[in-house]
């Protein structure tokens, strides 16, 4: 059984996204004409625009048009960084320190990584909250993927804007994978914490808008004051 007739529309719409052809912000052509374009109705061609919109790939705007949702640092921040105060506010991190090198893939990072990369760029940096130290992060990308990557620096505290405007990769998905750790040396001198000190730890893969895995990240937070919040759909 094949496809529906609709992922061709959206398709066809994410390969123009990825190449460059549509820019964040930018708009789409109507229904009418994303319809004539690739051989479908007009309402299979709306069914496709309404599926992007939920995934939040496009926004819709009655009278307008529908445009490429632009990745902003403050909807980023909401999606993908997770430590919050009790009450759920987002708290926005502030960056104290930031170092970026380049360094063959290990193993595991050729077989998860896009393109099984011999080469990828490593950025660590540690943020606060609030003013106090708590996250220690590395986030590790295909060097080919990020070229130049290094010139940038120092980077935006949102990386997945950065990742969007200056390489077309727009993140839309992460697994993650949490444990409760406790401070070794490193992590209670960084975070201003007695070792033992219980922190959590979380292992990510994030996936962009073509299902390809371009970041692992290993991040370590302090949460004695905040909360880690997940919420599911």
């Amino acid at each position: 059984m094949g496809s529906p007739l609709y992922q061709k529309v959206i398709d066809t719409i994410v390969a123009r996204i990825a190449a460059g052809e549509l820019l964040p912000g930018g708009m789409l052509p109507s229904e009418t004409q994303l319809a004539g374009e690739t051989g479908v109705s007009q309402g299979t061609a709306r069914k496709a625009l309404m599926m992007l919109e939920q995934h939040g790939i496009l926004r819709r705007e009655q009278g307008r048009g529908t445009f490429v949702t632009a990745r902003t640092p403050d909807s980023s921040l909401f999606n993908f960084f997770r430590l919050r105060e009790r009450n759920g506010e987002v708290i926005r991190p502030e960056l104290i320190d930031e170092r970026l090198c380049q360094r063959p893939a290990t193993d595991i990072e050729r077989a998860t990584l896009q393109g099984a990369p011999q080469t990828v760029i490593e950025i660590n940096r540690v943020r606060s909250l609030q003013g106090v130290a708590s996250a220690i992060e590395t986030a590790v990308v295909p060097a080919d993927l990020f070229s130049g990557i290094e010139r940038r620096a120092p980077l935006p505290s949102a990386l997945y804007v950065l990742y969007q405007q200056a390489y077309g990769c727009i993140v839309l998905h992460a697994d993650e994978t949490i444990v409760a750790i406790a401070a070794g040396p490193e992590e209670a001198k960084i975070l201003e914490i007695g070792e033992g000190t219980p922190l959590l730890q979380v292992e990510r893969l994030a996936r962009d808008i073509l299902g390809r895995t371009i970041e692992r990240r290993h991040s370590i937070y302090r949460t004695d004051r905040l909360g880690y919040m997940v919420t599911l759909d």
